[in-house]
């Protein structure tokens, strides 16, 4: 049991320091002994746990898809309005960008044209805003003439848009100011004129940790 600990430890300081060391240099520029240096351990324990530097980048993105599905499941009929979740998300989203380095690294991995992505996390953060506006549809909260997968593909470029952007050193890309003002432009052509009314641009939610808001946690 100590030695299942020990391991589950050195396993999770490794893949923040790798989340921290692919943020920082990129893919193909970061190296196994500078995470492993950065983790505290030896080049021989990193092994032990990954075999290969894309082995820990799939490591990465596992882990920053578990903490996105965090902030990013459907609730049931007593959550949120499907467009109101999807702007809390939105806004989760880029908190998470900000705050949290695993899911910063594992969209910047999924991003990378020189890896193939283990799990593509735009791909999936895609599906999931296609399956909230599918939703707001059947509630009737779209506006007449909206085209679902327009408006899947213009929210998704803007928001891996402004993540891509926020990545350089910009947070102002991924900042609460940001996204409230891209949601002030797109709902009055997404949403029906009842929904709209509804809808908080700023988000519902607006203390990072609150419920389906990201929280730092250890990996």
């Amino acid at each position: 049991m100590v030695k299942q600990e020990r391991a589950a430890r050195t396993r999770r300081s490794l893949i923040l320091a790798a989340a921290e060391v692919f943020a920082e240099e990129g893919f193909v520029s970061a190296s196994l002994t500078a995470i492993s240096r950065r983790a505290g351990v030896s080049n021989g324990a990193l092994h032990f746990h990954f075999d290969s530097k894309s082995a820990l980048a799939g490591g990465v993105e596992e882990e920053a898809a578990r903490r996105m599905r965090r902030f990013t499941v459907v609730a049931g009929a007593d959550g949120p309005a499907a467009l109101q979740l999807l702007v809390d998300s939105t806004h989760a989203l880029m908190c998470g960008l900000d705050d949290d380095v695993v899911v910063r690294a594992g969209f910047e991995l999924s991003g990378d044209i020189s890896r193939v992505a283990g799990v593509d996390l735009r791909r999936e953060w895609r599906s999931w805003i296609e399956t909230v506006l599918q939703r707001a549809a059947a509630q009737g909260a779209l506006a007449d003439g909206v085209s679902l997968d327009d408006a899947v593909n213009a929210i998704l470029a803007a928001t891996v848009g402004f993540q891509v952007l926020g990545s350089r050193d910009d947070k102002d890309w991924i900042s609460r100011r940001t996204l409230t003002g891209f949601w002030e432009l797109m709902l009055p052509r997404l949403a029906a004129r009842d929904a709209l009314d509804t809808v908080v641009t700023c988000g519902s939610r607006c203390v990072v940790g609150a419920p389906g808001m990201p929280v730092e946690e250890p990996v």
